[in-house]
């Protein structure tokens, strides 16, 4: 439904379409993004990705936890998370080791 309604309302000029993850977790805006970039019957002429601070970043965190004995634990994990979020732009994203756990912070403020 998302990409329908996108093709039917946003301009083709338009370069690219960058949604937030939001609360779902890194893992699931993973999916969900490679899911919407497998969809070929309806003409995408923008590309569909993501900011990717939160799907990129919780599982980086979790295995740095502000240690510098962590540092190379840390890297692996984000170039892991890059490579499935590259994988998700495309939509050749199956699925992988990504954090499960959500991001939504209940009345979060920015």
């Amino acid at each position: 439904m998302t990409v329908r309604t996108l093709s039917r309302t946003i301009v083709p000029a338009l370069p690219c379409v960058c949604f937030l993850s939001g609360g779902q977790s890194e893992e699931d805006a993973s999916l969900n993004l490679s899911a919407m970039n497998q969809i070929t019957d309806i003409q995408r002429p923008w590309a569909l990705t993501f900011s990717y601070g939160r799907a990129l970043q919780q599982s980086v965190l979790k295995a740095w936890l502000g240690k510098a004995e962590n540092k190379e634990a840390a890297q692996k994990a984000l170039l892991e998370r890059a490579a499935a979020n590259g994988a998700a732009a495309v939509g050749k994203y199956t699925g992988g080791k990504g954090d499960t756990s959500s991001t939504y912070v209940a009345n979060y403020s920015y």
